[in-house]
């Protein structure tokens, strides 16, 4: 085993506990002879101190002084570092120059750069979360404040849309950002909703909710115990259904939907604001899963534009295709070229 570093920069990460390190991590703060911060009230440096290891808070803000003091205490001592929120801005530049400056006349504390703590999968949601509450708490930005759930529904719709036309444009790109727009929408609308006087909802609660729901509703893949089934609960004890077919589960995810919602209708749920050929697609799917005889009702529209718009629709159906995402990629393509003549001319 190598000897340890006289100087040891422990970085976390401010996503997750602040007392969950690695083992490498507290070996290194309980071999220390001295454990430094920025700042004692930071989670971290708090955490460890609650765990009985001294810490010290520095006096030098500034990463160039800071960085001069850790290397002049780690030339006579151990030192840890605990990193503070914000990464210490400047400070591994700093550390590089004064460590080069030492070098000239005199041999240099060996640093390590050592990670205790890693960002789990979805951390970076928290960020958002947080981001959001500062732009809509005190102090934050003026126009986020005074939106309402109203207020922010053209805004859902319209990067709803953007979104459908980047994941349609195989722009891996625009699909990150424009799936990131969509994800504002719903924190969005999630720290609106804590703020409600009666009913407040938070981001926790719209998450816990659909985390139920797809259990709930996939119980060919969970094991759901059928006297928990209303939270979703998981029954370890038995074993998750094989051998469905994709019908098969959308045939059981439309009566789970249907018992949890109390519909009259099959086609109850379907959103009015979708665009008329999406609508018919979706009554269309409703209709063939569960009633197959009534789509033949639809031939008997009196209307002959519509009557070909269903048949266009159903045709479509037939060969896997959405017409929607079809008629809007044509439309794409006619744009497209006209203003290409448009350039060229």
């Amino acid at each position: 085993m190598s000897a340890p570093a006289d100087l040891v920069l422990l970085v976390t990460t401010p996503r997750v506990a602040a007392g969950l390190l690695t083992r490498a991590g507290w070996q290194a703060l309980e071999q220390a002879d001295r454990v430094l911060c920025a700042d004692l009230a930071d989670p971290t440096p708090a955490a460890v101190a609650d765990a009985g290891v001294g810490v010290e808070q520095a006096a030098q803000q500034d990463a160039a002084s800071l960085a001069r003091a850790l290397v002049e205490a780690a030339a006579t001592s151990s030192v840890v570092w605990l990193s503070s929120p914000d990464g210490d801005p400047g400070l591994t530049d700093a550390l590089a120059a004064e460590l080069s400056r030492v070098a000239a006349h005199a041999d240099p504390p060996s640093v390590e750069v050592l990670v205790a703590s890693h960002d789990v999968r979805g951390a970076r949601l928290l960020d958002l979360v947080e981001v959001m509450d500062r732009l809509r708490s005190p102090g934050g930005c003026p126009w986020d404040a005074e939106q309402t759930h109203e207020s922010l529904v053209p805004y859902l719709v319209e990067e709803a849309y953007e979104a459908a036309e980047a994941l349609e444009s195989d722009d891996r790109a625009a699909m990150r950002e424009e799936l990131g727009d969509v994800l504002l929408q719903v924190a969005f609308h999630a720290r609106v909703g804590q703020e409600h006087p009666i009913e407040p909802f938070d981001i926790d609660d719209v998450a816990s909710g659909i985390v139920t729901k797809l259990v709930r509703r996939h119980p060919h893949v969970f094991a759901v115990d059928s006297s928990a089934a209303g939270d979703g609960a998981v029954d370890d004890g038995g074993e998750p259904a094989a051998g469905h077919t994709a019908e098969q589960v959308q045939q059981r995810w439309d009566e789970l939907k249907a018992q949890e919602k109390g519909r009259a209708s099959v086609l109850d749920g379907i959103p009015r604001a979708l665009p008329a050929l999406a609508r018919a697609d979706k009554v269309l799917s409703r209709l063939q899963r569960s009633r197959p005889g009534a789509v033949d009702e639809l031939s008997a529209v009196d209307d002959e534009t519509a009557r070909e718009l269903i048949d266009t629709v159903r045709r479509a159906q037939a060969r896997g295709e959405d017409a929607e995402a079809r008629l809007r990629q044509a439309v794409q393509e006619i744009e497209a070229r006209v203003r290409r003549t448009e350039v060229a001319s």
